[in-house]
């Protein structure tokens, strides 16, 4: 009951906490899907006589490294948030961090392999604990009745945000190849310095609630809040529904982080597309992104989270097998219709579906996961979110890189399907009353430190 009563953060505050979707879906974008991904393994490793599947290796595996020091450290740096109730300050040295490196991804040349390597880790790192950080905040923006509503409206300003970072990339960065790479390589500061400047508002208007705790004489924060992480692993089975859910949200980011990481890597090695219509799909990507995360987002609201979470992932396997049959699908129409049709621009409409699916689904699990997470234990139970991400990142990115070494991109690109599936599976067992009727009581049986 405390939680339908509880009060809609003010539109400032919301809109605080949405600007770092804003600011931080530029790394995203500019460093992981589009650009710095084709510098990497064109330019800095080249390997073009091997169909790159050498630099896609090393793009998996540095990924793969980042997200793994995530999977160590998350979960503990939420419960020390948690413990501490200093959640904007982890927030803002995760925000620096990745500014200051990304920035220096400017100094990755051609033959610098390990530098490249090196800067992406710990940007990527950098970035990815900050989603669980700002994430965390979310179920103090409302009841649960809403937070579908504004976690999409914060996904969906985060793709208006990869708009934007895409047009100034359009305007000061042009093509990536070895000819332009004087340019290629502004990506790493444009990207670092738009997430400096769009980040502001965030620690401007976005509030700290919680009391703040204070360790026992001759205990650090670190030690109070490992021990405050094992009382949550030894009273796990208490969130049952969670537990289950960030299983299925395993399944989910491996086959998402798999399309974020190689989407347009797969353009440009499969597809074969044009640099005019790379630039189309930036603009396609954002645009269906915001309206799927919005659009979703109020739906769940008056449907319920779990079945907007299950079609969204539904339409994630539609667009996987739509990405697949691309140059199949090209074929089919020219002939049937007998137009002279490109496969660049088949692969423009299976966007739409992508995109879509991309925007909605994210919302809709990090909606659900606030809404099964106890309000006094929301950073440790995000960090442990982020756990379950990142290690699926891991999990799928490698298992990709390694497949696309024996069967190639185009095939490969089909594990996906097969990793929806199986998060959609796993969320058949979840049941979101169950699960927030054990967070409410969690919460009410907390004690104030």
């Amino acid at each position: 009951m405390a939680d339908a009563k509880r009060a809609i953060a003010p539109r400032r505050e919301i809109f605080g906490w949405a600007m770092f979707d804003f600011a931080n879906q530029a790394y995203t974008l500019l460093i992981i899907t589009v650009i710095f991904g084709d510098l990497f393994t064109q330019v800095i490793v080249g390997d073009r006589g091997d169909d790159f599947r050498l630099g896609n290796l090393l793009w998996s595996l540095a990924l793969a490294i980042s997200y793994a020091l995530v999977v160590l450290t998350a979960p503990v740096l939420g419960a020390v948030m948690d413990f501490s109730g200093r959640r904007k300050l982890f927030l803002f040295t995760s925000y620096i961090l990745t500014v200051a490196t990304t920035c220096a991804l400017y100094f990755a040349a051609p033959g610098w392999i390990v530098l490249a390597m090196v800067l992406l880790i710990l940007s990527n790192f950098a970035y990815a604990v900050g989603e669980s950080f700002i994430a965390s905040f979310l179920p103090d923006l409302g009841p649960p009745r809403v937070l579908g509503r504004i976690s999409g409206f914060g996904w969906s300003l985060g793709y208006v945000g990869g708009l934007v970072s895409a047009a100034l990339a359009l305007l000061f960065i042009g093509e990536v190849s070895a000819e332009n790479f004087e340019r290629a390589r502004l990506v790493g500061p444009l990207a670092g310095l738009f997430f400096l400047a769009a980040g502001i508002p965030t620690f401007v208007w976005l509030l700290e609630r919680g009391p703040k705790g204070v360790p026992q004489p001759g205990q650090t924060y670190l030690v109070a809040g490992l021990a405050r992480l094992k009382t949550t692993l030894e009273k796990l089975g208490d969130f049952r529904d969670l537990a289950i859910f960030l299983v299925s949200i395993f399944f989910a980011m491996a086959g998402i982080y798999i399309v974020i990481a190689f989407a347009f890597i797969y353009g440009a090695q499969v597809i074969g597309w044009a640099p005019h219509v790379r630039t189309y799909m930036f603009v396609v990507v954002q645009i269906t992104a915001a309206l799927g995360a919005l659009g979703f987002g109020f739906l769940q609201d008056r449907l319920g989270a779990r079945p907007v979470y299950l079609a969204t992932l539904s339409l994630w396997i539609v667009s996987i097998l739509a990405i697949y049959g691309t140059p199949q699908l090209t074929l089919w129409i020219a002939s049937a219709w007998d137009i002279d049709l490109e496969a660049q621009h088949v692969f423009l409409v299976v966007g739409c579906l992508a995109g879509a699916s991309l925007g909605s689904s994210q919302s809709a699990g990090r909606a659900l996961v606030a809404i099964l997470s106890p309000r006094a234990r929301a950073a440790e139970f995000f960090g442990f979110w982020g756990l379950a991400s990142k290690l699926a990142a891991i999990f799928g990115i490698l298992g990709l890189g390694l497949l696309q070494t024996r069967f190639g991109l185009h095939s490969s690109i089909l594990f996906c399907a097969a990793l929806f599936a199986c998060a959609i599976v796993v969320c058949l067992f979840v049941s979101p009353s169950r699960g927030q009727a054990a967070a409410r009581l969690h919460d009410e049986r907390t004690v104030p430190r």
